[in-house]
């Protein structure tokens, strides 16, 4: 994968001057993310790093890099992987170009409901798709509540697969993403979630989809006033560790870091539920359209979806393997 050598040697620099891994006997763990400081993940990172210092009396410190500041989810999976950064948080998304079974899990109407992602991503699938990354450099450690994901516009409301036909749509740069866009019958539009406040502003794209407190946090509702609700994609969070960082820590450390992790995974699926609802509740108040149309259109208009990847037999595979978990 081609890296952005300019922007890696930027962001080591800040690194670099923002203190060492080890001062004093004591490590300091720098974690970078694109999300708003106000967003369940990220309050949950502040509780890890609270529980992480407690769990080692001070031996391990956090250090929380908000709102996209060492850079886009792509660039920070990069700086993961040449030990420039220790750890990041990114959707499924963006990771599957990374390690490329993590697709599955952006498959459209892959999953019943929101129990039944938690009992595949809480159980040996989950951990597969977790473990599968080390090989590419990256040390899956859990994965946080991201919702399901659905459609906001700019102009007109999409009240069926049919509304979306000559629409540009933002997606993350991933292939499930673009692909599922185009089976809908929309124009699909890979662009930073940065840039996408000014992508809509100016034209750029008609729309974008995504769950509701990111709709919100985002202020995306100031130029979108319909909120589509088909719900087409259930796309966790994943946090990583670089493995230089995990294979450089004692087993006590390894210990410590996960069990921060996973108070860190319970305490963010707790505030999502309720960021959820709260979201909603805001981008109606400000004018935005709120949406709930038969799923059923969407979900059947491209129930032949999972048929083209029978040739790929590892993903195929994992596709019955998540239908069939009760």
């Amino acid at each position: 994968m081609k890296l952005n050598l300019k922007f890696v040697f930027f962001a080591m620099g800040i690194l670099l001057f923002s203190g060492c891994g080890e001062l004093g006997g004591n490590r300091t763990i720098r974690l970078a993310h694109g999300l708003d400081v106000n967003h369940s993940v990220h309050k949950a990172m502040v509780k890890m790093g609270e529980d992480l210092k407690e769990l080692s009396g001070g031996k391990m410190v956090l250090e929380i890099y908000p709102n996209q500041q060492l850079g886009t989810e792509r660039q920070c999976l990069e700086l993961l992987q040449i030990g420039s950064l220790d750890m990041t948080k990114v959707s499924v998304g963006t990771l599957e170009n990374f390690a490329p079974k993590m697709k599955v899990l952006g498959l459209p109407f892959l999953f019943r409901d929101r129990q039944h992602s938690f009992d595949v991503l809480d159980g040996p699938i989950g951990q597969e798709l977790l473990n599968d990354g080390e090989q590419y450099w990256l040390k899956g450690l859990g994965y946080y509540d991201a919702g399901s994901r659905s459609f906001y516009t700019k102009d007109r409301p999409i009240n069926n697969p049919d509304d979306l036909a000559g629409l540009k749509i933002r997606v993350m740069e991933s292939v499930t993403a673009m692909d599922m866009v185009k089976d809908l019958g929309g124009s699909p539009t890979p662009i930073s979630w940065g840039e996408l406040y000014t992508a809509l502003q100016q034209g750029v794209v008609d729309g974008a989809e995504n769950n509701p407190p990111s709709f919100y946090l985002s202020r995306h509702y100031e130029v979108c006033k319909f909120y589509t609700l088909d719900e087409h994609t259930v796309l966790p969070d994943v946090l990583l560790a670089g493995t230089h960082l995990w294979e450089s820590l004692s087993q006590e450390e390894q210990s410590w870091l996960k069990k921060a992790v996973d108070g860190s995974i319970g305490y963010q699926r707790k505030l999502w539920a309720e960021s959820e609802d709260e979201a909603l509740a805001e981008v109606e108040k400000a004018g935005v359209e709120i949406i709930r149309p038969d799923k059923t259109l969407f979900s059947d208009k491209i129930k032949d979806s999972f048929d083209k990847y029978k040739e790929d037999e590892v993903i195929y595979k994992l596709i019955q393997e998540i239908q069939a978990t009760k």
